[in-house]
């Protein structure tokens, strides 16, 4: 009964965010397979609104190749465990509320743009049913991650306003961060809803944080802690996810650790050091095809932002 109740409230309770924004190693988003290709874009015009985390997108793979790959002896690899390698390069950019000023918007967020090169292994007990992802980020925050070239191309593509205020964004600076994901299977009720619990730690240049929260899914769907010979060919489900973080730095915000030639950023005795996450989605996979469609909410990331929304859409398929 207490499971259940749990359950209830993770799945009714609005809450909003944290810091990093694209997240490809959810149980929710599992495919049943070991070789898969996947395409995630980020984008708040899907709610409307052109500001702080504005756009970002991630070209996924995973493959057994990737097996061979020398990053992996810096992540985690249980013996006991299904493994899955993978690989993806990730793009992601930030804007203050109004792109229409050349001038810096002080007590608003700071431009900011990072790409990066993700390894990354998920790890599968289904005996234990536990899951646990490590990755490894290499890539550069700043001018270099070609943000303003990004949006402004998009914006005249669309015929939108040319973005400006990009030359106050934060300056070059390296990204090399690790992340630790784990999480357990709490509940699971026939095959039409499950509850996991969701713990992530961060640590690097660009994000260090601890997060923890619950994650359910419902509907006709497959076990992410199960074997592969059990897997259905039709699915199709809904998943919310809440998390709460204590964010220990954002470089998004405050600039770069060994660059702090930044024009603007967040003070430090503004960041909000707790911030809540509710993501949502629908997810559809027939056969060898995977679609989502995703909404997010964040609450404010520091003392003068406010809280904001943005969505994005997933397209896979096994290899």
């Amino acid at each position: 009964m207490k499971k259940i109740f749990v359950f209830i409230i993770c799945f009714t309770f609005p809450l909003w965010a944290t810091a990093q924004k694209i997240d490809n190693t959810a149980s929710f988003r599992d495919i049943k397979s070991s070789d898969y290709f996947r395409w995630h874009y980020d984008n708040d015009y899907f709610t409307a609104s052109d500001y702080y985390y504005t756009q970002g997108y991630n070209f996924e793979l995973v493959a057994k190749a990737l097996a061979k790959n020398p990053i992996n002896v810096l992540l985690i690899k249980p013996k006991t465990s299904q493994l899955k390698y993978g690989l993806s390069f990730e793009h992601i950019g930030f804007t203050p509320t109004s792109i229409l000023s050349n001038d810096i918007l002080y007590g608003d967020r700071p431009f900011a743009a990072a790409v990066m090169l993700k390894s990354f292994v998920i790890s599968t007990d289904t005996l234990k049913k536990t899951r646990l992802s490590s990755s490894l980020s290499i890539g550069i925050i700043g001018p270099g991650a070609f943000g303003r070239e990004t949006q402004a191309g998009i914006h005249k593509w669309v015929d939108d306003d040319e973005p400006l205020g990009w030359q106050h964004q934060i300056k070059n600076d390296v990204l090399l961060n690790y992340e630790l994901a784990h999480e357990t299977q709490l509940l699971k009720l026939n095959e039409w809803l499950a509850l996991n619990s969701d713990a992530r730690l961060r640590l690097g240049t660009v994000n260090t944080n601890i997060s923890g929260g619950l994650n359910s899914v419902f509907g006709k769907i497959n076990s992410a802690f199960g074997a592969v010979k059990n897997e259905k060919k039709f699915l199709i489900y809904g998943y919310a996810q809440s998390r709460v973080s204590l964010i220990g730095y954002d470089a998004t915000l405050q600039g770069g650790i060994f660059n702090r030639s930044s024009p603007y950023t967040i003070p430090n005795s503004d960041i909000s050091r707790v911030t809540l996450q509710h993501n949502f989605g629908v997810v559809m996979q027939f056969k060898n095809i995977y679609l989502e469609y995703s909404r997010s909410e964040i609450s404010r990331e520091f003392k003068s932002g406010n809280p904001h929304r943005w969505g994005g859409f997933r397209i896979g398929f096994k290899l």
